[in-house]
């Protein structure tokens, strides 16, 4: 199982890191690839992945990462209305077949998925988001290390009993420092590549540390929704890891903060 899930990793890795090097349509395939499966993993959670609202949340899918590549970003509020009303139809003319919760959960999914994971093609448009675009996985894998060492070593005190008894405040706090150091010494190494930041030795290592919490809640979050229904992983797709929303629990939740801390920080730091 080890060298499984270490190959599948290795493997995971470098294909994103191709894609973010070329940027482009390469990327964008490829967000949008994960967002339509994790989209889908979301739903088979939620009993929907076949059913009329399930497909019109992977229409909506298809059809927002075709605006995000025509850059039709003026319109993609009146996208996501469009939505929401074509939902409450299907819930009018399908009552009592679809409840509440499968309209919302319907609704949710999307937003969760596939608009957070549209961040990171944000990030890699930004001027220097190729080298931005890491903060992500920074904040995100960077910060999993760093809290795993920091709550081995030191981790006495609980932080979240029920939703995962391994995970300490030790921990915590270690992922968060852990990250803002990998990201200062990531602003020290590229900081003339990144000439488009006022002061990225300061707006990096920041960013990096935000991130990380973002990081941990994205990671409790889908670990109370796997406890909620019972099941162990999302899907079986990536060996050894699960499935996509098993490994991009944390980089989901931190692609949009990523982006906007870099959006308004940027401007005054």
């Amino acid at each position: 199982m080890f060298w499984t899930r270490l190959f599948s990793g290795i493997a995971l890795l470098l294909v994103m890191f191709g894609a973010i090097f070329f940027g482009g349509d390469v990327l964008l395939g490829l967000l949008f690839l994960t967002s339509l499966i994790g989209v889908f993993e979301f739903y088979r959670v939620l009993h929907i992945q076949k059913t009329v609202p399930g497909f019109v949340g992977y229409f909506l899918t298809c059809v927002y990462f075709l605006f995000l590549r025509q850059e039709f970003n003026a319109y993609i509020p009146a996208l996501f209305a469009g939505f929401l009303l074509v939902l409450m139809a299907c819930y009018v003319f399908g009552y009592p077949r679809y409840s509440v919760k499968h309209i919302t959960g319907c609704f949710f999914g999307f937003f969760y998925v596939a608009f957070l994971l549209g961040c990171i093609y944000g990030i890699r448009q930004m001027a220097s988001g190729v080298y931005l675009v890491w903060l992500v996985f920074i904040g995100s894998w960077g910060s999993d290390t760093c809290a795993y060492c920091a709550g081995r070593l030191f981790g006495k005190h609980q932080a979240f009993p029920v939703l995962s008894p391994k995970k300490s405040w030790e921990g915590c706090v270690g992922g968060v420092i852990g990250a803002a150091l990998i990201g200062f010494l990531y602003a020290i190494i590229f900081q003339s590549q990144m000439h488009t930041l006022k002061n990225p030795i300061v707006l990096i290592p920041l960013v990096a540390g935000i991130s990380s919490v973002f990081a941990q809640i994205g990671d409790l979050a889908a670990s109370a929704v796997k406890r909620e229904k019972r099941i162990k992983d999302y899907g079986r797709l990536i060996p050894g890891h699960g499935g996509i929303l098993d490994r991009f629990d944390s980089v989901i939740f931190i692609a949009p903060a990523v982006y906007y801390l870099l959006f308004f920080l940027g401007e005054v730091i």
